[in-house]
């Protein structure tokens, strides 16, 4: 059940958030070892690829984007999202994006936009949802 969607807005500001964290820190980073244009490029896709699948598995559903405005990634069941969800969410959510030329990613926008639920179709895909909730904090010393 969702609690607490977040829409567009807030989901399109911790996008360009993340899209200015990784593109500096590409190119601060190429620019420090003298990787090329076309390099740059390559270089920038392998680790927009890894920041998206990545992090919010190892980060309880957050990017830096997201943290920052406070909503992460779950999925439907409320619990934490895996490699396996991120890799339906990013990978295939973006091949039907393509194949569709695009079709699917607007009408993406408006999902996220105008739905009760704020669910996209790369939310669909994976059965995610983003959330304000904070994840739920686990002491492993803490008794039963």
């Amino acid at each position: 059940m969702v609690q607490r969607p977040a829409g567009f807005w807030i989901r399109l500001g911790a996008l360009i958030l993340d899209g200015l964290i990784v593109g500096l820190s590409v190119l601060i980073v190429s620019l420090l070892i003298g990787i090329d244009s076309d390099g740059q490029s390559v270089f920038s896709g392998i680790v927009d690829i890894l920041y998206s699948l990545l992090l919010p598995v190892f980060w309880y559903g957050y990017t830096v984007g997201k943290r920052i405005c406070g909503i992460r990634i779950v999925k439907l069941d409320g619990s934490n999202v895996g490699f396996g969800t991120m890799l339906l969410r990013y990978i295939v959510a973006g091949f039907v994006y393509v194949i569709t030329l695009g079709i699917a990613y607007i009408v993406s926008i408006f999902m996220v936009a105008f739905r009760q639920d704020k669910r996209g179709v790369h939310d669909m895909i994976a059965k995610t949802y983003v959330t304000y909730e904070k994840p739920v904090e686990t002491n492993p010393y803490q008794e039963a």
